[in-house]
């Protein structure tokens, strides 16, 4: 393995995973469209549930692609899909026109490069450090929130919606499309780990297994909790704490989203992908279940901490895991497949917590369902890790 070129390729999906990750700022839009074009709740939440759903959608064709042709071509067309989304949505800025630019070509845009860069990377290191190299490769996507969203504000307030929408497109569609041209093939491949040798399985063996329906209800519920607050964050700020900083915490969160990552996929490496998921489900059920009572700036900050830490781990687990045992050859469609679960719960949290919140005028209700599902996951992961240890 050339160790200089594998470092540049997994710097190369940082960047347009890092670039990607604009999706994470769509609270800072939502609130704005809101409060400055008079869109309700739900519609404002809509745009971002169809390109969460188009994201998902497209990562089974993103994957096949990456499979067939190799990230890079694959990776610069999804850039090429963002970025045109965004300046459509600048060009014609209504419910209509967002849902279709923004929605439904960003959406597929991210989801082919998101399914190209993963699998890209991983295939130029060892299995021993599978998780911790995910979680670094998938951290950029989490932690652009950190940069995009008070960046978003910046903008929006200087500019004005429809040129914030132009000025993101255009530099998403220079900056992937460039950084793409660095996801170099891998010189050697294979699944070999500490285990021995893992058999390449194709998704027709793998997904109407008990195992895999498994796996993909726990996804299912960590995004739709952890979606849920981060499209709502800034929202709930404004009702909670009575401050429409919510950016702020949108930007702070990016750091727990980010740093999951690479930290969940360390401790996966160490003590198990399954229990490593049980951890994450946990922590993320108890915290949604006191989300209600948060109503100061900081037990606010703590709390949506907790969620995109344990929401971005997921990212760094579950990828690992459908490698660990379904191998690498067919991993891009294989785990395509497992992420229409991420679709879902993505595109169910953000929006039934925004018809809760017009109905009822507070949150109380999705932070309940959130909640209950993420103990739920946490309970099925128990049962995952007890069929695991039947198997050795």
């Amino acid at each position: 393995m050339n160790s200089k070129k594998a470092w540049i390729v997994l710097s190369a999906g940082f960047i347009i995973n890092m670039s990607l990750g604009v999706l994470y700022s769509w609270s800072v839009f939502s609130l704005n469209l809101t409060e400055v074009l008079g869109w309700s709740k739900t519609s404002a939440a809509l745009p971002y549930t169809i390109a969460i759903v188009l994201f998902a959608l497209m990562m089974i064709p993103g994957g096949r692609m990456q499979d067939r042709f190799g990230g890079r071509k694959v990776a610069a067309l999804g850039g090429i899909l963002t970025g045109l989304g965004f300046l459509g949505s600048g060009a014609l800025t209504t419910s209509l026109g967002v849902g279709l630019f923004f929605g439904v070509i960003s959406g597929s845009g991210i989801g082919i490069a998101y399914a190209a860069v993963t699998p890209s990377v991983i295939r130029w290191f060892p299995d021993e450090r599978k998780g911790l190299v995910t979680g670094i490769v998938v951290s950029g996507f989490g932690l652009s929130a950190l940069y995009m969203a008070p960046l978003t504000n910046y903008l929006i307030n200087s500019f004005g919606i429809q040129t914030s929408f132009s000025i993101i497109g255009g530099a998403i569609l220079l900056l992937v499309t460039a950084a793409s041209q660095f996801l170099f093939p891998a010189e050697s491949a294979g699944s070999v780990g500490k285990s021995g040798t893992v058999a390449d399985q194709g998704w027709k063996e793998i997904v109407f297994s008990k195992a895999f329906i498994m796996l993909w209800f726990m996804f299912l519920a960590g995004a739709l909790g952890g979606l849920m607050v981060i499209g709502h964050l800034s929202k709930i700020a404004s009702l909670q704490i009575g401050t429409n900083i919510g950016f702020v915490l949108v930007a702070l969160t990016a750091i727990s989203n980010a740093s999951g990552r690479p930290l969940s996929g360390v401790l996966s490496d160490r003590i198990g992908r399954a229990r490593t998921m049980v951890l994450l489900s946990l922590a993320q059920g108890i915290t949604m279940l006191l989300f209600s009572q948060m109503n100061s700036f900081l037990l606010l900050m703590i709390g949506a901490a907790i969620v995109t830490f344990t929401y971005g781990g997921s990212f760094a687990v579950y990828p690992s895991a459908v490698s660990d045992y379904y191998g690498k050859k067919n991993f891009g469609r294989n785990y395509g497949i497992l992420f229409s679960a991420w679709g879902l719960g993505g595109a169910l949290g953000p929006l039934f917590a925004g018809r809760i919140v017009d109905g009822t005028g507070n949150y109380h209700g999705a932070y309940l369902i959130a909640g209950g599902l993420s103990l739920l996951s946490a309970a099925i992961g128990i049962a995952f890790c007890m069929m695991e240890r039947k198997k050795s």
